[in-house]
C-alpha cells in the first residue's frame, strides 16, 4: 500500500508529463538489420546481426495478424551490459537477475564532443571526470554516467561508426586508471556511451584489455551502448530508464533507454 504523499508525487509525475512540463527523450537507435554492430577480428567469434523473419502477414499462416520471429545476439544495437558479461563478473548477476531499481537513476552527462573532433580514439580521464565535478558536484550514488562523443553522427554508416584501419577500430573511450578509478571510487551503476562498445576501439590492447568491461562488471556495474540523443539532456537533473529483456541466463539485452528532463 502506498502512503498518500507517494501517490501524490507519482500523480504529479504523470500529469507533468502528460503536460508537456517534463520530456521524455528516446537516446535508443533503432534496431534493425542496418544497425551497426561490433565486428571482433579472427579468430573471435561474433554475434549474429539483428533480423526479422516474418511468419504471417494478413495471409494463410495468420490471417487476421502478422508477426515476426526475431534473430539477434544479445549485445546488438542500444543494449545492456549485464556483470556476468565479462570474466571478472562471472559470478555476478544476469541480465534477469539486475535490481530493477537500479534501471531507474540519475543522469550525468559529461560531453567530449570537441576533444573527440580532434581525435577519435580520445580516453576519458581521471582529471575530465573531477572538472566536471568541480563544476557540477561530485557524481551521485545511483548514477549514470553518460559520455557525450558526437559518435551517433556516424551511425548512419557502419564503416563511420567503427572507424577501423589495419590498426583497429578508432573509437573513443575510457583510460584504464580512469576506468578502475570510476569503478571503485564512485558509487555510479554504470556508464552508457555512443560507440557501439563501452570501451574504446582499441581496448584489446590495453592494460588490462577492455578495462571499462573488466572494472565495471567486475564491480557489479553495467554498460549502456549506442546511444543517442545526448546532446540534449543536461548535464545534470535527468532521470534515466533503462529496459532490457529478462533474459534468463542472459548476458546483456538490446534495451530501450529513455530520459525525462524537464521541458524547455
Amino acid at each position: 500500500m502506498t502512503t498518500p504523499q507517494a501517490d501524490a508525487v507519482l500523480t504529479d509525475f504523470i500529469d507533468a508529463i502528460t503536460t508537456g512540463s517534463l520530456e521524455v527523450i528516446d537516446l535508443t537507435t533503432p534496431l534493425s538489420a542496418a544497425t551497426p554492430a561490433l565486428r571482433l577480428p579472427d579468430p573471435f567469434v561474433n554475434l549474429i546481426d539483428f533480423s526479422l523473419e516474418e511468419v504471417s502477414a494478413y495471409n494463410e499462416p495468420g490471417p487476421f495478424w502478422r508477426h515476426n520471429n526475431i534473430h539477434t545476439g544479445e549485445h546488438i544495437g542500444t543494449h545492456l551490459d549485464a556483470p556476468v558479461h565479462w570474466i571478472t563478473g562471472r559470478d555476478g548477476d544476469d541480465v534477469s537477475q539486475i535490481p530493477v531499481q537500479r534501471l531507474i537513476g540519475k543522469a550525468a552527462v559529461l560531453d567530449l564532443t570537441a576533444k573527440v573532433a580532434d581525435n577519435p580514439d580520445y580516453l576519458l580521464t581521471i582529471a575530465d571526470v573531477e572538472e566536471w565535478e568541480a563544476t557540477h558536484g561530485q557524481l551521485d550514488a545511483g548514477t549514470w554516467l553518460l559520455l557525450q562523443t558526437g559518435w551517433e553522427s556516424r551511425g548512419g554508416s557502419e564503416a563511420e561508426f567503427l572507424n577501423a584501419d589495419d590498426t583497429g577500430s578508432h573509437t573513443p573511450g575510457v583510460a584504464s586508471d580512469c576506468a578502475e578509478w570510476l569503478a571503485i571510487q564512485r558509487n555510479i551503476t554504470g556508464l552508457g556511451v555512443e560507440t557501439v562498445g563501452v570501451d574504446a576501439g582499441l581496448a584489446a590492447g590495453f592494460d588490462p584489455a577492455f578495462p571499462v568491461h573488466h572494472y565495471f562488471l567486475g564491480n557489479d556495474k553495467y554498460g549502456l551502448t549506442s546511444l543517442r540523443n545526448l546532446g540534449r539532456l543536461p548535464a545534470t537533473g535527468a532521470l534515466l530508464v533503462v529496459t532490457p529483456l529478462p533474459i534468463v541466463g542472459g548476458t546483456g539485452s538490446p534495451s530501450r533507454v529513455l530520459a525525462v528532463i524537464g521541458a524547455a
